[in-house]
């Protein structure tokens, strides 16, 4: 109405009754006043269409069936509109996760910035601290010292509030204040402040600011770091901050925002009793841990993103993540109690230590750059996956596995020294960087380590610094990549076409660009050893590998070479390796077609591959890799005792034999598994620390069991030797 210069018209009470200016309703609740309006229209001839429509509605929320009215009236505002435009500007300057909510509904919602309606009829509030004479002049108290020099009747006299033994800042004590002013008496307005100032005044009010801590305040304390809430404070607590930072200060009042999405059921629907899908978290923390429950909810989806919650996945996210990292650290804390390692001896420069060590370390050191400047940024989720990634890929499904057996050697060395130190490094800087997600299981493992070593200034993880990035080697780092490419690709293959892990294969043979074939090489014993393979072959292209053929595409050579078609078709399925490299390669081919030279491009033809009999091949991610599937005699005795292997140490777990505990394996089956065990007794017993590896088929005693081995029956018997 102020736009346009019109008049204000209210011809409702603020109890909803129609004012005595609507003369055939007045003093009817609006509501109740429906049906005669309506016959009111009809009788007048005025009524067009009379419906029922179901749409929601507000109602009271002291009184469910009392229906609520939208009311004009007039309030105290806050002129936010004289300083949008550097509203806008400050924003440009926040780091919001996600961005598109600071650039989208938070900057749209300043870009149309209105007046900021500060006043509410209520009771329970901070008063608004402005007095009002009956001329209309206003002035507004700032500070406890302002309010002393007003004055409260008290049987006919003044009393000045600073004669007072206490004051109290709340209605209706406020409202008994009186001011006295150029001859002219001033009344506390009776509204009080929207609490939503009150949450935007959090930054300096909780300081007591600029009464207190000033100097505090101003240098150390504002704008804050950081602040996370949900997307429904993009008009409430975000936006207050934000307008109360500006208008006082001409800055931000936080640097960097997380907003937070709603937690879904698993289907994507809003958790509510009414649907009984909601999930109580106490019961969560008892079930799997608080740990494990923060954690599957910051890895699942990014904060901004609806989470879609599954117990389910919350259980694998506990097994695969935590009962991996506890896993590993129980291998470590198993072995250094035997060797009684307690990092007391120097440490082994990292260029001095194996080339496994100073992988992972470097992968650490890699992870702790990443975790870094995801972490700077915001992106929790992110920094979160990279710790999952290297805990499980690197850490224990790669690093330990492969030094499993430097930790099984009885003389403490160089070798296993370095393997501890190198395994301890990188446990303890995990639970550093978990830290604030796992607060509870990083500070136990933490303070399990630290209480043996001492090697950590501080008592709880929670104390400790970030760790620093101090060793990288990125040359070592792609060479390993390139050999674990290889080697994921190949035990694919050997799933895909039935060939068991430990059953041993005789040649692979791989192609890869030129650029890595050097770090191909220089990893060809680690990618032997974990393919169990003897033999691998760098091949330059894959023609040694693949039978290629030549095939026209009828689509693209038909409007090219009209009435000349099937004559170049005929000479494009001649095609030898030769032409089928280059065209392979993005070139063309040049063929002369009766007398005419035409020109052939790669989307002229397609090439056709067939594997070579006996081989398997595939191709992922520019790597090609061949297995030769052929198994001799020599390699099958050699799959069939590494399975023999497999059930001796299930048989020692289960027996609950120590690791270290030395054993005698007697044993009985068909010709071919004895053969095989006898042909492999010395790996067999290396393998499994045992004194004795003899076929006996008159057993006794306890830990005796029947196995089978391939399509072999055989009987286990295991025996602790005593010393």
């Amino acid at each position: 109405s102020k736009k346009y210069n019109l008049p204000m018209l209210q011809p409702v009470t603020r109890g909803g009754l129609f004012t005595d200016e609507i003369t055939d309703f007045a003093g009817k609740f609006v509501k109740d006043a429906d049906n005669d309006i309506i016959l009111k229209l009809k009788q007048e001839g005025k009524l067009f269409k009379k419906e029922t429509i179901v749409h929601s509605y507000p109602f009271s929320w002291r009184h469910e069936n009392v229906p609520v009215i939208y009311y004009a009236r007039e309030s105290w505002f806050i002129r936010t509109t004289s300083v949008a435009d550097r509203m806008v500007e400050l924003n440009k300057t926040i780091n919001w996760q996600p961005p598109e909510v600071g650039s989208g509904r938070f900057g749209n919602w300043l870009e149309e910035n209105k007046d900021w309606a500060l006043s509410r009829d209520r009771f329970w509030a901070t008063p608004l601290p402005l007095w009002v004479s009956e001329d209309g002049d206003v002035f507004a108290v700032g500070s406890i010292k302002e309010l002393q020099e007003g004055f409260i009747e008290d049987n006919g006299k003044r009393v000045f509030v600073s004669d007072l033994d206490e004051i109290d800042l709340h209605k209706p004590f406020v409202d008994n204040i009186f001011f006295e002013r150029s001859g002219k008496i001033y009344k506390r307005t009776s509204e009080v402040i929207d609490v939503w100032f009150d949450s935007g005044a959090m930054p300096f009010a909780q300081y007591h600011y600029p009464f207190e801590n000033k100097e505090l305040f101003e240098k150390k304390y504002f704008p804050s770091d950081f602040i996370c809430e949900g997307i429904d404070q993009t008009r409430g607590w975000f936006y207050t901050l934000h307008a109360i930072a500006t208008m006082l200060f001409d800055n931000v009042a936080y640097r960097n925002i997380i907003v937070n999405e709603l937690i879904l059921d698993k289907k994507g629907l809003k958790m509510s009793k009414s649907r009984g899908n909601t999930v109580d978290p106490f019961i969560l923390f008892d079930k799997y841990g608080a740990d494990a429950t923060r954690w599957y909810l910051v890895t699942n989806s990014p904060p901004w993103r609806p989470t879609l919650f599954d117990e389910e996945s919350l259980a694998e996210s506990q097994r695969k993540f935590f009962g991996t990292l506890l896993n590993t650290y129980s291998f470590f804390a198993l072995y250094a109690n035997i060797d009684k390692f307690n990092f007391k001896e120097a440490l082994v420069p990292y260029e001095k230590r194996p080339e496994i060590d100073r992988w992972i370390i470097s992968k650490l050191n890699s992870l702790i750059a990443e975790y870094t400047q995801l972490m700077d940024a915001y992106d929790v989720t992110k920094a979160a996956r990279a710790i999952s990634d290297f805990t499980i890929d690197h850490l224990s499904n790669w690093y330990v596995r492969r030094c499993r057996r430097r930790f099984w050697k009885s003389e403490m060395n160089d070798n296993k020294l370095s393997a501890y130190q190198t395994l301890y490094e990188s446990l303890i800087t995990v639970c550093k960087l978990l830290s604030p997600f796992a607060p509870f299981l990083s500070e136990e493992i933490y303070s399990n380590l630290n209480s043996i070593t001492g090697k950590e200034k501080f008592e709880s993880v929670h104390l400790s610094f970030l760790p620093e990035v101090i060793y990288q080697d990125k040359d070592l780092e792609e060479k390993m990549e390139i050999a674990q490419q290889v080697v994921y690709l190949t035990r694919s293959m050997r799933a895909k076409a039935n060939l068991k892990v430990r059953q041993p294969l005789l040649k692979i043979m791989v192609v890869v660009e030129k650029s890595k074939r050097d770090a191909l090489k220089h990893m060809k014993d680690v990618i032997l050893d974990e393919i169990n393979v003897k033999e691998l072959i760098v091949l330059d292209n894959d023609s040694e590998i693949v039978n290629k053929s030549a095939k026209a595409n009828f689509k693209s050579i038909g409007p090219k070479f009209g009435k000349k078609v099937k004559a170049a078709a005929e000479a494009i399925k001649a095609f030898g390796m030769e032409e089928i490299t280059v065209l392979e390669s993005g070139n063309e081919v040049e063929l002369d077609i009766e007398g005419e030279k035409i020109k052939v491009t790669p989307e002229d033809v397609e090439i056709i591959s067939t594997e070579i009999k006996g081989w398997v091949v595939e191709s992922e991610g520019g790597v090609t890799v061949a297995i030769d599937t052929e198994l001799n005699e020599q390699l099958l005795e050699e799959g069939i005792a590494r399975e023999f292997v497999n059930r001796i140490q299930n048989m020692r777990k289960d027996a609950g034999f120590d690791v270290t505990d030395r054993i005698m394996i007697f044993f009985y089956g068909s010709e071919k598994l004895v053969n095989a065990v006898n042909s492999f007794k010395n790996y067999i017993s290396n393998e499994t620390l045992a004194e004795v590896v003899d076929k006996d088929t008159a057993m006794d005693g306890n830990h005796k069991q029947d196995w089978k081995i391939g399509e072999y029956d055989c009987t286990i018997q295991i025996k602790k030797v005593s010393f």
